[in-house]
């Protein structure tokens, strides 16, 4: 199975390309994604909540390995990141209060609110266990990555991941499917801006030095 991330000419995503390597990567390996899925959701459900977002974490780097490297998700990579749990803990529950203010008090605002977490930190659990980036960082470089240009494509994006898991969640495990579909899918998309953003890093002249902007010396 050969996967790699595509770059476009001219700078525009492929997202046929990025539906299709989501797909090769969930039918390649349907069974332990399958199990991870249901596992993942199992280990939420029973610790009511609380390891949810560690779990998802790990999830999300078992099948952007499975994507990258053609690598099996196994169980045990839920649990590869508990370095991370109170970070994404207390995140996500802070999280959560000021969405549940926001509906019980406006309900707009708290929609407003949901959708715009979406938006902007929808690259973050990848940016911390792949990059292993703290969560004040991940936040600025998801945020970052979704403000690039042309910001309709991460739109887009984002349309896609809602979509998909409407659609899970509207159908009796559905969301087995759905879910791991969608997330393979956000990854092909950040494998592209990854490589995006170190080509363009690769292409930056680099800084003039002190002496450079000094003049000739001697």
């Amino acid at each position: 199975m050969d996967i790699n991330p595509v770059l476009p000419e001219g700078g525009g995503m492929d997202f046929k390309e990025y539906f299709e390597q989501a797909w090769q990567v969930f039918t390649g390996h349907f069974a332990p994604i399958l199990v991870n899925t249901l596992v993942m959701i199992v280990v939420s459900i029973a610790s009511l909540g609380i390891l949810a977002p560690v779990v998802s974490a790990g999830y999300m780097q078992s099948l952007l390995l499975a994507l990258r490297e053609d690598r099996p998700p196994e169980v045990k990579d839920l649990f590869a990141h508990m370095d991370l749990f109170f970070p994404l803990f207390g995140f996500v529950a802070l999280f959560i209060i000021v969405v549940f203010i926001g509906l019980v008090f406006l309900i707009l605002p708290g929609i407003a609110i949901l959708l715009a977490g979406t938006y902007f930190l929808i690259y973050m659990l990848p940016l911390m266990t792949d990059q292993r980036l703290g969560l004040v960082e991940a936040i600025k470089e998801s945020s970052r990555m979704a403000m690039e240009q042309p910001i309709v494509e991460h739109i887009a994006v984002v349309a896609v991941l809602i979509i998909l898991d409407s659609i899970g969640s509207s159908i009796v495990f559905g969301g087995l499917v759905t879910h791991p579909y969608a997330c393979l899918f956000i990854l092909a998309v950040y494998e592209v801006k990854k490589q995006r953003q170190i080509s363009s890093s690769s292409t930056e002249p680099p800084p003039l030095s002190k002496q450079g902007t000094s003049g000739h010396q001697g």
